[in-house]
């Protein structure tokens, strides 16, 4: 629901307030509704307000409570800060109705654990002055980022990156591993890297211990199991069903916690659309929902509003549906970009950036379907761990889900960012192999829920979203679903191609031709099939004289692939000169020096 930012000093200077103000102000955007500043003379807080939950000036941040010592910034919602604040009024008084002095409060009575209390999304800082530390967390799913800059005397903190490049004073070098996790997971790069040497992220699910002399410690405060539980054994697959029906329905129902109108964003598919029965179910009335679809290429369909209509028809939602032709697309993948905090080039970045435009002069607040898929085992590189032995996860994974292979993007990178190993193979074997997880497909489906999706789905819609002003909520991460989905039988998560027990509940719930058809992807035909304006895009961000300066890629190769834009595909179905392009321009955009 905001953008914050903050400096924190070690040792005997003092925070630079115009640097705090700088950054606070590059997260205009995510906070349109109010701005503040607050210091203590060694920590600096900066905030932008979307307001959503007590929409009144109590709300407002930085929040101090002057007598505990302590003072807040917080990017997020609690969805249970009604039930916390009923449990923590017995100890104290409460001058807002935000969920901002719930995470206060919780922190004065739990101290560090405050976060196992909390049901939500949220990226927080909390200055305790009494023992002069600096709390840092994030939610558990890594739905809302927390961006870091550390040099010997001061670290730094934002909601995007590019607000901590506006700070100024970061290292701006490019991080070669991170690239090469870039160019072969199709611009994903797990935290807690990122692009640029001098910015890190804190990953999910980690609480940040900032000592007053820069010292810190980490705990990470959820881990769920992948594996079958005790009290689970024997449950049918109907019951299964029932189980993950009653779960998603309270992740929606939490959802819609907030003092402004909650809309879906609804693309046709099976996930959002049971998004707007769900919200059916519980009683949510007026619901509106919202579609896009893009002109098709080279044979490719680039809308589904077919379902989608048919879903808004059976729940009688006031639905809107946005169609976007490419000279329109192309005109808007410049302001993309720059609405990215990092590059990514999955062709739905832009999707959500237009859908987002439409659905913020409507409302503040959508539920999105996104995560269903690594939970669920929605997938096409699901599939082959089934049934597999453990030590089959990592092979199996990797064969399926790469861009490129270590050697093809030795070849494509300049020499002096081509590394010798194949660092993200080492990643993937690491964290597949030492997942705690039963069977190949848990490894994989951990691996892809923890590692890789908080920076692939959800930091794309939620920074799209932000961009202007709109807070994405996805129930299908809630905390207690996915612990569900993760003791949930393969055979019954991933059955009829994956999602089997999705498929099986929407049948019960929606129009059956939403259910059993060809899984599709949000489609953008124009980013795939490369031509007309947004082609020419593509060519003059790569050929420019500034990226040939920079060097960060193989001038002869991506001239090669530029004379044939659409002979090469990834396993994932993407582009890679658009891949590479994002890179570039997001590069250029944000003023880091070739």
């Amino acid at each position: 629901m905001c953008g914050i930012s903050g400096e924190i000093v070690f040792g005997h200077g003092r925070p630079r307030l115009d640097a705090v103000r700088r950054m606070t102000d590059a997260l205009a955007k995510r906070g349109p509704d109010g701005a503040g500043i607050w210091t203590d003379g060694r920590v600096a807080f900066g905030h932008r307000r979307l307001s959503i939950i007590d929409l009144t000036s109590a709300g407002a941040q930085p929040m101090v409570d002057g007598a505990a010592g302590l003072a807040v910034v917080f990017n997020g919602c609690i969805y249970n800060h009604r039930e916390l604040r009923r449990e923590l009024e017995r100890h104290y008084r409460f001058d807002s109705a935000s969920d901002t002095e719930v995470v206060l409060k919780a922190y004065q009575r739990w101290g560090e654990d405050f976060v196992d209390h909390l049901v939500g999304m949220f990226a927080i800082a909390i200055s305790d002055q009494r023992t002069r530390r600096v709390v840092l967390a994030r939610d558990r799913l890594g739905v809302k980022p927390l961006y870091l800059s550390q040099r010997p005397d001061r670290l730094r903190f934002a909601s995007s990156l590019p607000a901590l490049l506006a700070g100024g004073d970061v290292d701006t070098d490019i991080d070669d591993v991170a690239l090469h996790h870039y160019l072969s997971w199709h611009s994903i790069v797990p935290a807690p890297r990122t692009i640029l040497r001098g910015v890190r992220k804190l990953p999910p699910a980690t609480v940040r211990v900032v000592e007053e002399d820069g010292r810190s410690r980490d705990r990470v405060y959820w881990s769920p199991h992948y594996g079958r539980r005790p009290e689970d054994a024997g449950l049918s697959a109907a019951e299964w069903e029932e189980r993950v029906h009653d779960a998603l329905r309270t992740a929606v129902r939490r959802r819609l916690v907030a003092d402004v109108p909650v809309g879906v964003l609804l693309s046709g598919g099976l996930d959002s659309s049971l998004l707007v029965a769900l919200l059916a179910e519980v009683g949510h009335d007026g619901t509106r929902t919202f579609s896009i679809g893009f002109e098709g290429a080279s044979g490719e369909q680039g809308d589904e509003f077919v379902y989608s209509d048919a879903v808004a028809s059976a729940y009688g939602t006031t639905h809107d549906r946005i169609r976007v032709g490419s000279a329109e697309l192309a005109a808007v993948l410049p302001a993309a970009v720059e609405a990215m905090p990092e590059p990514m080039s999955t062709h739905d970045v832009p999707a959500f950036y237009l859908l987002a435009h439409t659905v913020s002069e409507h409302v503040k607040v959508v539920q999105s379907g996104q995560g269903a898929d690594e939970v669920f085992a929605g997938y096409a590189y699901h599939q082959p761990a089934i049934g597999r032995p453990r030590a089959a996860a990592v092979p199996t994974f990797l064969e399926h889900f790469i861009d490129l292979d270590h050697d093809s993007l030795r070849a494509l990178v300049a020499p002096d960012h081509a590394l010798e190993t194949d660092v993200s193979r080492a990643l993937a074997e690491h964290g597949i192999a030492d997942a705690d997880a039963e069977t190949a497909l848990d490894a994989v489906l951990r691996f892809d829920t923890h590692v890789l999706m908080p920076d692939d789905p959800v930091k794309r819609i939620d920074s799209m979203c932000m961009a202007w002003g709109v807070e994405a909520r996805v129930p299908f991460l809630d905390q207690d679903l996915v612990e569900l989905a993760a003791a949930c039988p393969p055979e019954v998560k991933a059955s009829e191609g994956g999602k089997g027990v999705l498929k099986s509940l929407g049948r019960r719930l929606l129009p059956r031709e939403v259910v059993d058809r060809r899984k599709g992807y949000f489609p953008v035909p124009a980013l795939r099939h490369l031509g007309g304006p947004v082609l020419e895009h593509v060519r003059e961000v790569l050929t420019s004289p500034e990226a040939r300066r920079r060097g960060l890629l193989n001038g002869d190769a991506v001239d090669r692939l530029l004379a044939h834009p659409n002979a090469m595909s990834t396993p994932t179905n993407q582009n890679p000169l658009w891949n590479l392009a994002v890179l570039e321009d997001w590069l250029r955009r944000n003023g880091v020096p070739a």
